[in-house]
């Protein structure tokens, strides 16, 4: 394969993983999202189990992967050095994210058992 068209799969692959890294990011803010709405509302479903349940895992898997993103490495093989809450917030804040969803998380979490 040419230069030229390596770097074009690239660029498709790039895209293809940051679609699909945009699509698990807005299942897991809808089950952040839900397990507040539950907090709230005081409801109580399958749905709630299922999001505490991914959220759970997600957690589990961000914990082994020592805090980062298991994708990171994914988007790093095909050249892409942006972290994906880098697309859409200054780096500070993006190196933040997952803490700070971890953190809020945790809370709405907790909030379930008062």
């Amino acid at each position: 394969m040419r230069y030229t068209e390596t770097m074009a799969v690239n660029r498709r692959m790039i895209l293809l993983i940051r679609t699909l890294h945009g699509l698990i990011t807005v299942t897991f803010l809808s089950c952040i999202f839900y397990i507040y709405y539950s907090v709230f509302t005081g409801s109580r479903s399958y749905l709630l189990y299922l999001a505490v349940g991914l959220i759970l895992i997600e957690g589990l898997v961000v914990s082994l992967n020592k805090g980062d993103c298991p994708l990171g490495p994914i988007h790093h093989k095909y050249g892409d050095d942006k972290a994906f809450f880098e697309l859409l917030l200054p780096k500070r804040q993006a190196k933040q994210a997952v803490p700070f969803l971890g953190l809020v998380t945790l809370i709405g979490i907790l909030l379930l058992f008062i």
